[in-house]
């Protein structure tokens, strides 16, 4: 992981996949802006209760 900051990047969407970039991005040593337009982040993920194949509880 860098202590300088490379950067700064906009991520649009709080889905999964947004939540995933924002993670890598900052390990990468960029600051990251997250925007979702809901009150919450996790997209269809979040209002999902099991997921498949493993029937794992999806929060």
């Amino acid at each position: 992981m860098s202590n300088t900051i490379k950067g700064s990047v906009l991520v649009v969407g709080g889905g999964i996949a947004g939540m995933q970039s924002a993670l890598d991005l900052a390990d990468s040593g960029y600051y990251v802006y997250l925007l979702e337009k809901s009150p919450a982040i996790g997209g269809v993920m979040a209002q999902l209760d099991k997921t498949f194949p493993t029937n794992d509880c999806a929060m």
